[in-house]
Order: C-alpha cells, then sequence, then structure tokens
C-alpha cells in the first residue's frame, strides 16, 4: 500500500514537471505580435523612406556643385553720367524775353545721344525741359534785353531725371543810336516835305512834324529783345552728376 502510495507521488510530479517545460518551449518559440519577422534585415527601410545612411535625391543634389542651379545674373549697374558732360538740345518753340517770366518752361528734345563706356545711356531726341531763368524785355527808348535759360529735367524711356545744367544768356543792348537814326530821318523827310510845300515856315513846321513822327517811331518799335528761336541747338554742360537706369 506504501509502495502504491508512493508511486502515484512521483507520477504527479512527473506530470506537472513535464507541463512546465513545455509552457517555456511554446513562449520562447512564439515571438511577439509586435516583434519584427526574424529574416528582416537590420537597414531594411520602411516605405517612402531611404535606408539609414543613404542621402535623398535632394542631399545628393545638395552635395554636388554641378547640380546646383545657376545663380540669376546681377542687374547692370546704372549709368552715371559725368558734371561737364555736354547736353545739347533742338527748341520746339521760340523762347522771347517779351513775354516770358521766370520759372517758366519750355519744351527741347535732346539732338544727339550721350554714352557711356560705348553704351548709350541717353538717347537722341529725349524730352528736355528748359526753365527760364532771368527775363528782361527791352525798353521804349533805352535799356537792355536779357534772357537767361537752363535745364531741369530730361526724361530717359520714360523716366524722368532733375538735372542741373550752366545757364545760357542772350542780351540786347539798347537801341538809341538806333532810335536817333530813325528819328534823324525821320525829321529829314519831314523838312523835305514842308520845303516842297512852300519852303521857310512851311519847312520849319515839317521839320517839327517830321521828328515827332521819327520819335514815334523809335518808341512805337522799340529795341529787340533777346531771345532762343525754335529749333535753335543749344549746348548746356551739366555741373552735378547724373544717375540714369540702365535698360
Amino acid at each position: 500500500m506504501k509502495r502504491n502510495w508512493i508511486i502515484c507521488v512521483a507520477a504527479v510530479l512527473l506530470m506537472t514537471a513535464g507541463c512546465g517545460k513545455s509552457g517555456n518551449e511554446s513562449s520562447q518559440t512564439t515571438p511577439p505580435a509586435n516583434a519584427p519577422a526574424a529574416n528582416a534585415t537590420p537597414n531594411q527601410a520602411a516605405p517612402g523612406t531611404t535606408p539609414t545612411g543613404v542621402p535623398t535625391q535632394e542631399q545628393a543634389n545638395a552635395a554636388n556643385p554641378a547640380n546646383q542651379p545657376a545663380p540669376p545674373p546681377e542687374p547692370p549697374k546704372p549709368f552715371l553720367i559725368a558734371a561737364g558732360t555736354p547736353l545739347t538740345v533742338v527748341l520746339t518753340s521760340t523762347i522771347n524775353s517779351k513775354n516770358v517770366t521766370p520759372g517758366q518752361e519750355f519744351d527741347a528734345t535732346l539732338a544727339s545721344a550721350v554714352n557711356v563706356n560705348e553704351e548709350e545711356a541717353i538717347p537722341k531726341g529725349s524730352p528736355v525741359k528748359v526753365t527760364v531763368v532771368n527775363a528782361k524785355k527791352q525798353g521804349a527808348v533805352k535799356g537792355e534785353a536779357t534772357l537767361t535759360i537752363r535745364l531741369v529735367s530730361m526724361t530717359v524711356r520714360g523716366k524722368e531725371y532733375p538735372i542741373s545744367t550752366g545757364s545760357l544768356s542772350d542780351t540786347e543792348k539798347g537801341k538809341g543810336k538806333r532810335s536817333a537814326v530813325m528819328t534823324g530821318g525821320g525829321a529829314g523827310v519831314g523838312a523835305l516835305i514842308g520845303g516842297l510845300a512852300g519852303g521857310g515856315k512851311g519847312a520849319a513846321i515839317g521839320a517839327g512834324i517830321g521828328a515827332a513822327g521819327g520819335l514815334a517811331t523809335a518808341a512805337g518799335t522799340g529795341g529787340k529783345n533777346a531771345e532762343f528761336p525754335a529749333e535753335a541747338r543749344l549746348t548746356f554742360k551739366l555741373t552735378h552728376e547724373v544717375t540714369v537706369d540702365h535698360p
């Protein structure tokens, strides 16, 4: 009886040991659900990415200067028109000291192109503004007429640039000598007419009438005013440099 009991206990122990071993083997052979596959390559990347250590196409292009896009060209530098540069213009209308006032502006065009380093900086025909600096009309009997002008702006390829130039002046001296000659001539003609009419007293009256007529002619005509006629070619010099955009 005692022997049978021992045999039963031994059988139970053997069965218990066998169940524990099979459970351990099962846990060792079955991988967890989120574990990588046994045959997966260590450097294999997920879809849409590159393997570790392998540069992307963008990185490869950045590392190779030959693949870099060419930088945009630098914008051309503007033209620098130096002080002292002559500007020859053609007036589009007459400027006369008799009927202009200081500050009044007139139109002109550039008569010839201005080049800088063998490039055309200011094309021929560019519009130019002329301003009256000073104007004084001639007096009836004495005095002189003066007219002074200069350039104040020019338009190059549609853009207006303020400029500073030297001035040009025209002066007409008083016509006192001309008035005397005209008066003397008038008196002579008047005396001749009076003498032919009756001589003596008639001649004296005629002389007075002639002198008055001659003086009236001088006063009515007045002296010649200063002017720059239309289509005149006038040359001014820049007093300050001008920067003009490159086309």
